[in-house]
């Protein structure tokens, strides 16, 4: 994301807690902040994606945090896939400090990021995604306005559970084609142009054919989003059974060594030994 803004000439500054992974980045005209707080300095827009609540609260809210750099009237972007309670909780200390906080997960992974094909989920007032529609329309083909705070984030949780659920049902289809006897290449075949194929499925089984599980998007994360969802739905009164289901699958495979692949590992993990 931060490579597609100075691509179309934006001036960005980037913070890693690995600061070697901003070298690329500093080759091609970013400054590098020594923190978040650094970072959001002079900003007009400041925008997170990291892994969980937790990072995101230390990313925020530490004592060289995010927040104590930003300028009133600042716009906040999480892009991260959270709880909607920390979101909530986030936006209420946005506000004190005068800032406006959208939850803006996105759909896609790295080639949709470098290529500008994202995804915007966002929840948040119309006066802020107005302030941040700029940036949204260099990283994204579509920026999609949800409501309130907290909507964006649900309704990314909602996607990425279907998502999980469906690959931990592929994993377990095609584990059990595995050790049946079956004809694998020719199941497969079968089974990714029949009526359970889809996008999803196709992508996963073509990387897991070809053992290629750099990732994309990271299995431990399927499993973080696939219990978040779990929590929200327990929340609205939903319990999500096929998620939990999912979730121990996710956790099979975490169990198993492949928590730092792509998740598309989840069907290696059910066919090993």
């Amino acid at each position: 994301m931060a490579a597609r803004l100075l691509s179309e000439k934006f001036s960005v500054t980037v913070y890693n807690r690995n600061w070697q992974k901003t070298s690329s980045l500093a080759d091609q005209g970013a400054l590098v902040a020594r923190s978040p707080r650094e970072a959001a300095m002079r900003a007009d827009v400041v925008i997170s994606m990291v892994a969980d609540d937790g990072a995101s609260r230390a990313i925020w809210l530490d004592d060289n945090g995010a927040l104590a750099g930003a300028s009133p009237a600042t716009v906040l972007v999480e892009s991260s896939t959270l709880s909607v309670d920390w979101i909530k909780e986030l936006a209420s200390t946005a506000a004190e400090r005068g800032c406006d906080l959208l939850d803006a997960p996105v759909t896609g992974t790295k080639p949709h990021a470098a290529s500008g094909q994202l995804c915007f989920l966002v929840g948040g007032s119309a006066a802020a995604l107005a302030k941040a529609q700029p940036v949204f329309s260099v990283l994204g083909r579509d920026t999609i306005h949800l409501g309130p705070t907290g909507s964006g984030v649900l309704l990314k949780l909602v996607n990425n559970f279907l998502c999980g659920v469906q690959a931990a049902s592929l994993a377990e289809g095609l584990g059990l084609v595995a050790k049946s006897g079956l004809d694998y290449e020719k199941a497969v075949a079968f089974l990714v142009n029949a009526a359970p194929g889809s996008p999803l499925m196709k992508t996963l089984t073509a990387r897991a054919a070809a053992r290629d599980f750099t990732p994309n998007f990271v299995l431990r994360l399927m499993a973080k989003d696939l219990d978040y969802a779990a929590g929200e739905g327990t929340k609205c009164g939903i319990p999500l059974q096929t998620a939990a289901s999912a979730l121990a699958v996710f956790q099979h495979a975490i169990a198993t060594g492949h928590g730092e692949e792509d998740f598309a590992a989840v069907i290696q993990s059910l066919q090993e030994g």
